[in-house]
């Protein structure tokens, strides 16, 4: 067993899970920010959904959703003629709904936090409002973008109940290192999942270290 394949395997996930909503959750962290859209609660609500959701429960109904008797599942294996359930890319599908709130919520509250009085004097300059979201929303924005994509990196590398859910426990594809400390404890090696552990420890004191050496220099430069 390659020792260095789950922690590969994990990297992997995160930077592709991070990217992606990185690219996504950036337009739609801005409409949730400044939409006037009464209903605008219930897509809040939607995608807040995982932090309070059962992990388990999650990944049921997403393996429902995409496993080989749903119409997504059908459909991506007519194309690419293989199953999206516990695939690499089911992990991925898995992993960006799961990490939603963890990058839309810092990004959100990043937009709305901008002063609406420099947006408005923008405006009035005549510039349209992506130049005002490139050059002035954007990089106020920057410590709430920064710790969205951080914590999401982070939460990507210990997810667990929603990829074994959807991705079972495939040596090389879908495999993490969350699973296989669960597989290594199942098979009483308890000195190789101490390892695994110990290296996610870690990785997520040191992203917790960040996050906070963030806010500690931005909350310094405000005051």
């Amino acid at each position: 067993m390659n020792f260095t394949e789950p922690f590969l395997l994990t990297l992997k996930l995160s930077i592709i899970t991070t990217s992606l909503l990185f690219i996504i959750g950036i337009p739609f962290a801005y409409w949730l920010a400044f939409s006037k859209l009464r209903l605008k609660f219930i897509v809040e609500s939607v995608v807040a959904l995982p932090l309070v959701l059962p992990p388990t429960v999650l990944g049921f109904y997403l393996l429902m959703a995409i496993g080989g008797n749903s119409f997504v599942g059908r459909w991506y294996e007519a194309i690419f003629n293989k199953t999206l359930a516990f695939s690499f890319q089911g992990l991925v599908v898995g992993s960006f709904i799961y990490n939603l709130p963890f990058a839309i919520r810092p990004f959100q509250s990043a937009f709305a936090g901008v002063d609406k009085k420099l947006l408005e004097a923008s405006w009035s300059l005549g510039r349209s409002k992506l130049y005002t979201f490139l050059f002035i929303i954007f990089p106020l924005s920057r410590q709430g973008i920064i710790t969205g994509c951080v914590l999401t990196f982070a939460h990507s590398v210990g997810e667990f109940g929603v990829i074994l859910m959807i991705g079972g426990n495939i040596p090389g594809i879908t495999r993490v290192a969350s699973v296989a400390i669960y597989d290594e404890v199942q098979a009483l090696n308890y000195g190789t999942a101490n390892v695994y552990a110990a290296i996610l420890l870690a990785f997520s004191f040191a992203v917790l270290t960040v996050v906070y050496f963030i806010n500690r220099r931005f909350f310094m430069r405000i005051f």
